[in-house]
Formats: C-alpha cells, sequence, structure tokens
C-alpha cells in the first residue's frame, strides 16, 4: 500500500523515524547522513509496505535495516557497492543521494549528458554515473550551488537529505513493485557416511567433518530464510568404515534404515541424486537402501540396459509453500533432476555390466529440463555429481557441470564429486566466472567439499509475471563447518546411535601386531611400507585364486597406490597406525575403499606402459634451473599412482611424462621408466605376467591395463584380504622391499614437495628426504635427494 506525503508531513516523517536507528534528539540538521539512513528515509517517506528483509545478499546490513534495503532492491532504487557489501554505515555522498533518487523515477527517456556541462566540477562525475545524474538534472532533483558547482563527492546533511527527498516525490510516480519471493536452495554432497564427527581410522571424535555438524549451518540457513530446500548430491553411503559396517558386517536388511538415509530424514530433506560410489554394492542394495526414504531420489542419465528405459526417476517437481515480498502465503514450483558420471561402468562393471547403460550427462540435461519447464517448473535445479570440467563437450566424459551451467533454463546446479570448495579456486581457463557471486554462466553454483566439511547455497529471487515466477537473480556460496567447537546436531546423533556404536566396536577388533609405525607420509615419493603390506596381501591372495588354472605358471605382480596422501588439499589425510596392536580401524586406514580383489593377465610391455602412466603424477624436472621445483603434480590423483611390486625399476623425473591424468599419450616416445627388471634382468616385453590389483583398476582403461587378455574379478574386499594377510602373519615388520626408486638428478636441483606437517617426526639422519619450511594450505614443503 502507498502513500503519498506532503512536504510539510515528509519533514515530520524524517523527524521521527529515526533514520536507521538514529534517535531525532541526537541528530542535528548539519550531520552528515549515511548510506543506510537514506535508504530508511526514502522507504519511509514512500510509505511502501516493507517485507521480512530475507532476500537481501549484503552481508553487512543488519537485521533493523534489511526489510528497507529489500524494498529499496525491489523498487530499482538502489545498488551494493559490491554484490555482497552495501556499505550503510559509509557517509552518504550527494552523487550517492541524486543516483538513487534518479533511479525511482523510471522512464525511457535518454537523458544528454551535456547537461551536466553548465557546472564547473563535472568531470568528478564518475563516467558510470553521468547518465543517472544528467537525468537528476533534468528533472530537478539536483541544482547546483551558487558558485556554479555541483559538489558531487560532498556528503549530504540531514537537511539536505529533507531537500532531496521533497524534490524526488514531487516528481515520483508510485508504481506497485513487482511480488518477488526469495528462494534459499541448500545442498551437501560427498558425505560418504561420515555423518558423525567422528574419525573411525582414528577412532577419535573430530570437528574437521560429519554431517551432523553441517545440520547447524542448515539449521542457520533457514532460521534467516524459511522459503528454503534441502538437497543431497551422492555419495552418501560409501566411504568410512560405518558404511562397510552397515553394507557387510550387519548387513542392511528389509525395511531396516540406512544410517544415511535416517540422517537425512532427521534433517528432512527434499531429494536427493546418486554419486557414483552409490553404484559400489550393486543396484540391489541401492534400492534396498533407497526405498525406505521418504524424500526422492532422482537420474536422468542411467538406463536399463533391457528395456532401454530410464532406471530411476529422471526428475521430481517440489511444491513448495513460501511466502513472498508482501508476507502473503504463495507455491513455487521447483523441478528438480540429477546426473551421475557415465564413469560408473567401468569403475563398478561387475555390478553394472549388463545391467544398465549410462548417457552422457549434458545430452541428458539438455533432454529433460524442457520436460521440466512444459510440467510447470518455476525453478530448474541440477543435482550434477560431476566435477566442473572444462568448457569443450566431449560426449561421454567425467566432469561436466560448467557445461550444465550454459543449458538454458537451468536456474541453479549443486555440483560434488571432485571434494573441491566453489565458490573458490576454479581452473582459469573458464570464462563467465563469478567467484564474488558464487556463479558461472550467470547460474549459481556450489561445490560444498566433502564429508560435511561444507553447505552449499544458493539465494534466488524470483519475480512474478503473470501466471507463473521468473528467477531474476541468484548467487551462491559455500559457508564452512565450525571447527573450533565440538557443537553437533542431537537429532543428527540420535538418528544414527546404533549404527556408530556398532561401527566403533567392528573397527577395534584386533587382527595383529606391528613392530613399527606405518604412515603414507612419503608414499609418493618413495617405496613405502603402507602399499607395501597392500601389495604383498593381494599377491597371497591371487596366487592362491590361480592355483590349478591355466594362469597358475605365470609370475604374479601386484599394484597398489597410496590413497591417503594429503589429497586434495587435505593436509591431515594421511595414513598413521602407530606400532602395537593392530586392529580392523588401521587396516580401514591403510585401504579405504570398499573395493573387490582383481587378477588382470598382461606383458611385460603391459607393465611399462601401467608404470608410464603412473609416472604422470610427477612434473617434469629441469635440471638446468636454479629455483625450488615442484615434484609433485597435486592435480593428479594419488590413487591413479600405482606401484608394481615384482619387478624393480626406476623413475626418470628429467624426462616428460609419456600420459596425461586421462590416460592420453602427450608425448609419445618419452619414457620415464627406466632399468625395468623382473627377476633380476631387463624385463621380457613380451614375457605374460598375472597382475593382482582392485576391481575399479581392472574395469579401467589404464594404459597397460586396457590391453589385458584376461581379466578375473572376485567377490573378496581387497580389505578382507589385508586382514586375512596379517590375521595369518600375527605380527608384521612393515618396511618396504625398495623395489623402485627415482633415477639420480644432480646434487644442486632443489626438488620439493609437501606433506603433512607432522612427518617431520619419522624423519631419521640418513633419510633423503629433509624439511625446508611451511607449504601452502597447512602443509610442510620437502626437499628430495636422490644421492
Amino acid at each position: 500500500m502507498w502513500k503519498k506525503l506532503s512536504a510539510s508531513a515528509l519533514t515530520l516523517t524524517l523527524l521521527t523515524s529515526g533514520m536507521a536507528g538514529v534517535s531525532a534528539a541526537s541528530t542535528s540538521n548539519e550531520e552528515e547522513m549515511t548510506r543506510g539512513d537514506f535508504v530508511k528515509a526514502v522507504i519511509d517517506a514512500l510509505g511502501v509496505e516493507v517485507g521480512s528483509g530475507q532476500s537481501v545478499k549484503f552481508k553487512d546490513v543488519p537485521d533493523s535495516l534489511k526489510p528497507y534495503i529489500e524494498k529499496a532492491v525491489e523498487l530499482k532504487l538502489i545498488k551494493g557497492k559490491t554484490p555482497t557489501q552495501f556499505a550503510p554505515n559509509e557517509k552518504l555522498t550527494r552523487t550517492h543521494a541524486f543516483l538513487i533518487a534518479a533511479r525511482g523515477i523510471q522512464d525511457e527517456k535518454q537523458y544528454s549528458e551535456n547537461v551536466l556541462n553548465q557546472f564547473k566540477d563535472a568531470n568528478k562525475i564518475g563516467s558510470g554515473n553521468r547518465q543517472e545524474m544528467a537525468k537528476a538534472v533534468e528533472l530537478g532533483l539536483l541544482t547546483g550551488y551558487e558558485d556554479g558547482t555541483i559538489k558531487p563527492n560532498e556528503f549530504v546533511t540531514k537537511v539536505q537529505m529533507q531537500k532531496i527527498l521533497q524534490r524526488f516525490l514531487a516528481e515520483y510516480n508510485p508504481v506497485e513493485a513487482n511480488t518477488t519471493v526469495a528462494l534459499r536452495i541448500l545442498g551437501t554432497t560427498d558425505i560418504h557416511t561420515n555423518i558423525m564427527n567422528y574419525d573411525y581410522y582414528k577412532d577419535a571424535p573430530t570437528n574437521s567433518l560429519g554431517l551432523a555438524k553441517t545440520a547447524l549451518l542448515i539449521e542457520k540457513a533457514r532460521e534467516e530464510n524459511p522459503n528454503t530446500v534441502l538437497f543431497d548430491n551422492g555419495d552418501a553411503i560409501q566411504g568410512t568404515p560405518l558404511g562397510s559396517y552397515i553394507q557387510s558386517v550387519k548387513k542392511l536388511k528389509e525395511g531396516e534404515v540406512h544410517p544415511s538415509i535416517a540422517s537425512m530424514i532427521a534433517l528432512d530433506y527434499d531429494a536427493a541424486t546418486y554419486g557414483n560410489h552409490e553404484f559400489n554394492y550393486g543396484l540391489e542394495f541401492i534400492d534396498e537402501v533407497t526405498d525406505d526414504a521418504p524424500f526422492p531420489y532422482v537420474n536422468a542419465n542411467v538406463r536399463n540396459a533391457l528395456t532401454k528405459e530410464l532406471m530411476y526417476e529422471p526428475y521430481v517437481m517440489i511444491e513448495k509453500e513460501v511466502l513472498d515480498s508482501t508476507g502473503k502465503s504463495t507455491m513455487i514450483k521447483i523441478g528438480v533432476t540429477g546426473i551421475v558420471p557415465p564413469q560408473i561402468l567401468k569403475w563398478d562393471k561387475a555390478n553394472l555390466e549388463g545391467k544398465v547403460t549410462v548417457d552422457d550427462s549434458v545430452e541428458a540435461v539438455k533432454t529433460i529440463v524442457p520436460q521440466m519447464k512444459k510440467a510447470g517448473a518455476d525453478v530448474v535445479v541440477v543435482l550434477s555429481h560431476s566435477g566442473m570440467g572444462d568448457a569443450t563437450h566431449e560426449i561421454g566424459e567425467e566432469d561436466v557441470s560448467y557445461l550444465l551451467t550454459k543449458i538454458s533454463d537451468v536456474d541453479a546446479v549443486i555440483t560434488g564429486h571432485a571434494h573441491d570448495v566453489f565458490p573458490g579456486k576454479v581452473d582459469s581457463t573458464l570464462s563467465n566466472v563469478d567467484i564474488d557471486n558464487g556463479t558461472m554462466n550467470g547460474v549459481p553454483i556450489v561445490m560444498a567439499g566433502k564429508f560435511g566439511s561444507h553447505l552449499g547455497v544458493i539465494d534466488l529471487e524470483l519475480e512474478k509475471t503473470a501466471d507463473s515466477w521468473d528467477v531474476i537473480s541468484g548467487t551462491g556460496a559455500v559457508r564452512e563447518i565450525a571447527k573450533d567447537n565440538e557443537n553437533v546436531s542431537s537429532a543428527v546423533v540420535e538418528s544414527v546411535k546404533e549404527a556408530h556404536e556398532g561401527t566403533i566396536d567392528y573397527v577395534r577388533q584386533a587382527v595383529g601386531t606391528t613392530t613399527a609405525n606405518i604412515h603414507s607420509y612419503f608414499s609418493q615419493v618413495q617405496d613405502d611400507p603402507s602399499i607395501q603390506i597392500v601389495t604383498n596381501a593381494q599377491a597371497i591372495y591371487v596366487k592362491d585364486k590361480i592355483k590349478g588354472t591355466p594362469f597358475e605358471s605365470l609370475p604374479v605382480l601386484s599394484a597398489g597406490a597410496p590413497f591417503k596422501a594429503g589429497t586434495r588439499s587435505d593436509p591431515e589425510y594421511y595414513t598413521f597406525v602407530p606400532k602395537g596392536e593392530l586392529a580392523i580401524k588401521n587396516v580401514a586406514d591403510l585401504y579405504l575403499y570398499d573395493n573387490t580383489l582383481a587378477m588382470l593377465k598382461v606383458t611385460g610391455a603391459d607393465v611399462k606402459e601401467w608404470l608410464e602412466m603412473s609416472a604422470g603424477q610427477f612434473h617434469q624436472i629441469d635440471i638446468n634451473k636454479e629455483d625450488e621445483q615442484q615434484l609433485i603434480n597435486a592435480e593428479y590423483r594419488s590413487y591413479n599412482y600405482d606401484v608394481i611390486d615384482g619387478v624393480t625399476y626406476e623413475i626418470d623425473v628429467t624426462q616428460p611424462a609419456k600420459y596425461d591424468a586421462n590416460g592420453n599419450i602427450v608425448n609419445e616416445k618419452a619414457s620415464r621408466i627406466v632399468n625395468l627388471q623382473y627377476d633380476g634382468k631387463p624385463i621380457d616385453l613380451s614375457q605374460e605376467f598375472i597382475v593382482a590389483t582392485n576391481n575399479y583398476r581392472a574395469n579401467g582403461t589404464f594404459p597397460g591395463v586396457r590391453n589385458a587378455t584376461a581379466v578375473e574379478v572376485y567377490p573378496d574386499e581387497n580389505r578382507q584380504a589385508i586382514i586375512d594377510y596379517i590375521l595369518a602373519e600375527k605380527t608384521i615388520d612393515p618396511s618396504a622391499d625398495g623395489n623402485w626408486k627415482f633415477a639420480a638428478f644432480p646434487e644442486n636441483v632443489k626438488v620439493v614437495f609437501e606433506s603433512s606437517k607432522k612427518a617431520v617426526d619419522v624423519l631419521d639422519e640418513n633419510s633423503k628426504i629433509h624439511y625446508i619450511d611451511e607449504g601452502t594450505d597447512g602443509f610442510g614443503k620437502y626437499g628430495l635427494k636422490t644421492n
């Protein structure tokens, strides 16, 4: 409702309004006004009804001022200093005041900037403000001083503000503002059964992860704006001993609610999608987990291999009752879809082959979005279990979230899979990326880290037009959990209490002892016991399996990789098992994933290519450079750095890599693997070998692996093979056999890498590794010598 005020009534309004909380008694007519004072005075003078202020994006606006800022934005009177800062306490300049007044007089007329030339100091007006300042002059809002100046940068006093507002109201023709809705979309991703703030590998509470902590951020975000929906982006049911305990020890039964679902029920999720790790346990297990969810699961690119029909609901329409800017209840229709990487077909080949096919993610979303719009979606949200990727679309590629923001009618994207954080660092080659606003190609997009470390928050503003709602703006942000306290959601804790306690009992079961500490601090730069234990156990298992088969006479090699090696910028993400008793929790720390064992028959030439691929882990070292050179390529996932035991070899990092991180040849004639030997002799490239590995590698397209002439995937987990190995040995002496090393480079070459700062404690005086200084992001910097 509007009311037009007379000049006398306006003066009374200004004197009694308190101007953004400052009492009239303490405000003289000569006191300089702030930006917040002026906005409140304008809205009060207009006599418009204000809302709750919940849609305000500016982080520096106090709650008492938010309703006025919200209405001023709605009426297109103001803009911020930045997308997130309004500076309400900054003193108001004459330029700012007249810009607000001019914007309020909405017309289509173009005003000549020549009118400003009558003022001596017109050159002090910024180029971006000249059109609106010219408009202010033409409308009579802005008049100069007797000396022929307008003093654009002087601060406005209270009495001057009154005069400006009087002129403004004389010209203002009130038009009812469009009704708007502030819709908030919350997203979690890659929880990986980190529901409690508990590290099952260390068997201790932690404040660095856990949905129970993320839940507090969810509660706070909902308090700020009740017009909120909450989605999960997948990889929720696998990843910690809790997930393994529920799947293979306790064994989820029909009618039992999986802890991940129970926690999401406690937090009242609206929808979810599948991540690639949802498929680790097979299709029947997925169905058993999700059939107890009261919220829908969506996926638009997994198909039944036989019927060719989509396997799951491609989208759902959520009808959300919200409060609009007038305080009235209304209904918004939110269409939600999701995708998973097509690579699940190779990562979980044993579970999926012949059962499902997977469409290209981008094409799937392009197909489903028009269907959602036709069904009446006011807002379209994509749950993209996929990394950001690049700007070039290749059919079937893994990471496509950036490309999804370019699809017409997509209003918001919740992404994940890569365990990164956005808004945050991003590939510099991507265009139209606004980190401040959390958008790509104008579409808000969030990636909320891993293990519950962050909450994604997307704020959309919708405007009523005819019979529909249109998204007119949106921003994306992430909020990090509080790592300095132990506060958690009691509802989440209670929802998984029984499963959590059962998991702790499970991981504390003893399996043997170790005579020394086991750690992965240096597993990428030297032969390492944490990998050696794994490869030993795998080799024993496979040798037993091939007895009595045509493969029995072939030599058995074994491939393993460092899983916890500070992966993805986490300086705490390393294995450390103290000497003494070994429990299941320690084995789970050595082998994180629920892989099953596999064997491949390959040639010596394949072994060479397999190792060449692994050697892409390292940057090329220039022996002529005097500056420090980083050895490890942080973009190359540590779980793809395979060490192959049973052969000996050296890695010459002064040579270029033959393959990139995706297995594509980038230097065809390059050879980093030198002095490759089997049984003390140069390897015969035509000789056949059996390599013990896991189902992930066996079903992949690693160079060397893809040439395998026989593949066998076993039902037993790699982790169980390690447990059986330790049970048989009773006491293990963790040491590496030194079967690989770096080829020597000159002593004066400064080769450095990063690892945990705690790694200093395990160095000895004979080590070729030495601590240098603080590294980046909480890591320590170390130097490496080969002599």
